[in-house]
């Protein structure tokens, strides 16, 4: 099989490159710099394209020859549909690692062309989301009937450029909740819940994360917010990022000061997801996960699903829509916990 990783030399495209090489897998590394990408093909011995995402047919013509494509390079709001939309043109199975809630909906939407060539999109192949992803559906095969659903995630290990940048452009939007199975803005931080993680209890506050988008494709609840720990410093910083011109500089500051966790971090931090779902009749039902570092987590979960992604339904798919609610507590390093019925 012959895949692309598009954003092979960003951090988490590093990652995913030397991983997959390190288990005998040859993926063609591509992106848009000649200069970048030509040292990191070297060190691998693997095959490398060349090309952007601003030309239709440039795209096409990276793809030719290629069985499936693992696209890597943020901000995924700018990327994703070029990438997508060349995909199914192409007939070339799609996934990516965003966890945006207007590109999941964006790609959601792409969903009935996708079908009828017969190439499925797979967005959030990484910690956004397949953990919570999954701990969404076992809560609701679960609690079938099930109107509420809350998620919420802990991370350790500090953050890549790519996502300290779409952390702030996500908090100069605001938050977002899924409300009546609409999506709905609120600001970062109205709601918050005492989420019991195997860690022990915190209070975690609401975040715009990509499962006020996906959960409800794969459970159909209609009401969900999905939660982290924020320190006050922060939420209060998310109301001044949404003036634009601060918001750029810190944006170009984030992606040349933060540089992603090293090895040490990799293998010494954990990663920590809560879910709780209610039924209108007040039964409630919750959920743990603990995993190893997001971004180790996010390579393995990658490199498991790229081969399997031409095999999987046509059209849109989430990571438990298309793997199975089970699937998370595949992956190395992540046991899930389900509670007793309440």
């Amino acid at each position: 099989m012959t895949w692309l990783l598009y954003g092979a030399t960003g951090y988490t495209g590093r990652l995913i490159a030397r991983r997959s090489a390190a288990r005998g897998m040859r993926p063609v590394l591509a992106g848009r710099s000649a200069a970048k990408l030509l040292p990191l093909a070297a060190e691998l011995g693997l095959e490398h394209r060349v090309f952007g995402l601003d030309d239709a047919a440039a795209i096409r013509r990276g793809l030719e020859g290629v069985d499936a494509v693992a696209h890597c390079a943020g901000p995924f709001v700018r990327t994703a549909l070029p990438m997508a939309q060349a995909c199914v043109d192409t007939g070339t199975p799609y996934l990516d690692i965003t966890g945006e809630i207007d590109v999941f909906e964006s790609l959601h939407a792409l969903g009935p062309r996708a079908a009828a060539a017969g190439v499925v999109l797979l967005p959030g192949a990484g910690f956004d989301v397949v953990p919570t992803d999954c701990v969404a559906a076992l809560l609701a095969d679960r609690l079938p009937d099930a109107t509420q659903l809350d998620l919420a995630f802990l991370v350790g290990g500090g953050a890549s450029p790519g996502t300290a940048r779409t952390a702030l452009a996500g908090a100069a939007e605001g938050g977002r909740i899924r409300a009546g199975g609409e999506i709905r803005a609120v600001p970062v931080g109205s709601r918050q819940v005492r989420a019991v993680f195997p860690s022990g209890a915190r209070t975690v506050v609401s975040v715009p994360w990509g499962d006020v988008s996906t959960a409800y494709h794969s459970t159909g609840i209609p009401d969900i917010t999905t939660y982290t720990a924020v320190p006050a410093p922060a939420l209060a910083a998310s109301r001044v990022l949404r003036v634009g011109p601060l918001r750029g500089a810190l944006a170009g500051l984030a992606g040349r000061v933060v540089r992603g966790p090293g090895e040490r971090a990799l293998a010494g931090t954990r990663s920590e997801v809560w879910g709780r779902a209610r039924d209108a009749a007040g039964n409630t039902v919750t959920a743990t996960l603990t995993g190893p570092n997001p971004y180790s987590m996010t390579a393995d979960a990658v490199l498991r699903i790229v081969e399997r992604l031409p095999s999987l339904p046509a059209g849109f798919r989430t990571p438990s829509m298309a793997l199975g609610a089970d699937f998370a507590g595949t992956l190395e390093g992540v046991t899930v916990t389900m509670e007793a019925l309440r």
